[in-house]
């Protein structure tokens, strides 16, 4: 572990499960949502020890050291081994409020709503957004 192994950052992000494919996480690095140290990445960039890796998902906001870069994708179990996860509680507490929202839903056959009805759903969606 003593060697100062280089891997692309795409293929870091794969291997460590943050994306579920290797092009995904080369989109998300051609899109401008991965960065190290605060500078925007390519795909081909590649990651040494201890580097910061900030990623936007909309809405959270990860962030993660690099303990060791790996190429090969493994288990879900050893991750903590290559990463550490500094992502603060507020961030993941985003995520928890999005899960949580309230979901309208109509039977099928039904058509779309009337205005009355649709003026009850925004009273029912704007009411939830207090909690």
């Amino acid at each position: 572990m003593s060697e100062n192994k280089e891997v692309r950052i795409d293929k870091f992000l794969w291997a460590v499960r943050i994306y579920k494919t290797r092009s995904i996480a080369s989109d998300a690095c051609k899109k401008g949502k991965v960065y190290i140290n605060n500078i925007q990445v390519k795909p081909s960039r590649e990651i040494l020890e201890n580097e910061i890796i900030t990623i936007k998902k909309p809405p959270v906001v990860y962030t993660y050291k690099v303990i060791t870069p790996i190429e090969n994708r493994l288990s879900a179990k050893l991750v903590s081994q290559y990463i550490t996860d500094l992502t603060p509680e507020d961030e993941k507490i985003k995520l928890d409020m999005k899960q949580t929202t309230i979901t309208a839903y109509r039977e099928k056959g039904t058509g779309r709503p009337t205005k009355k009805e649709r003026r009850l759903i925004d009273k029912l969606k704007d009411d939830s957004s207090f909690f």
